[in-house]
């Protein structure tokens, strides 16, 4: 992240706390960066990282498409007037709903079960997901990839399914494997891009080859770009790919402030963001990195503790600070991805706002709110309650 840090607290002035912030620079920098490995391959945005309309426009204006796992994401991607092969409707419980949807969008159906053939609409164009059945480097909540996951088909039936497919007068383009995400070890993607080239033989030339996304936030993408290259031309085919969480997460910042500290079997700094504005640290173990936006020379080691009644409630633990004091401010980095994505109203909290940072931008203003902050009535709004 670019952003000055007299701007970060500028911000945090304006807009209060929590409070998630984008940096424009790093978000289309992170875009370069996946075009100069992966070149002329096709890329779709994961919205589900993060799917700010805001966001949304900057990426299909640059020519990105959208893999849509929701009716919520399809409308999303409508919205911002994408259609046709800007769309992938990926999933393994669509609805009834995405089916009409991604018809009428004209998208492309990543097929994750024999049963679905015969669900899809008339006519559609289609993509097999094959799980490798690999035991990969991440948490085990993002190892989609793993036998064990309710991911894709095997190896032995995706053959079987294109066939399936051509038969129902479907347009089989191919394969897609998508491993995990946060990947740390780059062997991983060679393993499962090796997997699916053994199916050349059964298959024939394929038109596509979707190599999903996953790549942890430092990993070597032009070595990942080459072997999934490869497997491409093993098929004859085209690649496509998929980042999500690699374009925003560096992106964005959680900016939170001090609400106070403690001292108990362990350190404390209370902020007032937690659970609810990254959820992250308490489902997967995530470790973000955190920045003490304040100087100070008695530094000591914190855990970093949101205020829900929850013990789970911690942002990072074990953080060198100076000493923490009422109102001084941290920045939580990497939260650009599954940030506001997954912020939940749970306590009746109310969802933080967004801005983007944009030097420069036409209209004289460095920061635009891209989300307002959320008030309690919006949380109620859709209740029911019998006195109004």
């Amino acid at each position: 992240m670019t952003i000055p840090t007299p701007a970060l607290h500028a911000a945090a002035e304006r807009f209060g706390t929590p409070l998630y912030v984008y940096d424009a620079a790093e978000l289309d920098a992170a875009l370069a960066r996946v075009r100069a490995a992966f070149g002329p391959a096709r890329v779709y945005y994961a919205m589900k990282a993060n799917p700010n309309l805001t966001l949304l426009r900057r990426l299909q204006a640059a020519g990105v498409g959208f893999e849509c796992v929701s009716p919520g994401e399809l409308a999303r991607a409508e919205a911002v007037g994408a259609s046709g092969g800007q769309i992938l409707v990926n999933g393994p419980a669509k609805s009834g709903a995405e089916y009409v949807s991604g018809a009428r969008l004209g998208a492309t159906f990543i097929v994750d079960r024999e049963e679905e053939v015969g669900l899809l609409p008339p006519h559609s164009r289609a993509l097999v997901r094959v799980n490798p059945a690999l035991e990969v480097s991440t948490h085990d909540h993002l190892a989609t990839g793993a036998a064990g996951s309710k991911f894709g088909v095997t190896l032995v039936q995706a053959p079987r399914v294109l066939e399936a497919l051509r038969g129902a007068g479907h347009t089989a383009l191919g394969l897609h494997v998508h491993i995990g995400s946060a990947i740390r070890d780059a062997q991983d993607f060679t393993a499962a891009f090796g997997r699916l080239a053994e199916l050349r033989a059964e298959t024939g030339p394929l038109a596509v080859l979707d190599a999903g996304g996953g790549w942890g936030l430092d990993a070597d993408l032009h070595g990942i770009a080459r072997e999934a290259w490869a497997a491409a031309r093993a098929f004859d085919a085209d690649l496509w790919v998929e980042p999500g969480r690699y374009l925003v997460a560096r992106a964005g910042t959680l900016l939170t402030r001090v609400v106070g500290h403690k001292r108990t079997g362990r350190n404390f700094c209370l902020v007032d963001a937690g659970m609810t504005e990254l959820l992250r640290p308490m489902l997967y173990g995530a470790e973000h990195p955190v920045t003490a936006l304040w100087e100070g020379t008695d530094c000591g080691v914190w855990d970093i503790a949101g205020p829900a009644c929850e013990s789970g409630d911690l942002l990072a633990r074990d953080v060198s600070l100076p000493t923490p004091r009422r109102g001084d401010l941290l920045a939580i980095g990497e939260a650009g991805a599954y940030g506001a994505a997954m912020a939940s109203t749970y306590l009746s909290r109310s969802r933080p706002a967004e801005a983007l940072y944009e030097p420069g931008a036409a209209d004289g203003t460095d920061w635009t709110v891209i989300r307002r902050r959320e008030t309690p009535q919006d949380i109620w709004a859709m209740e029911l309650g019998r006195n109004r």
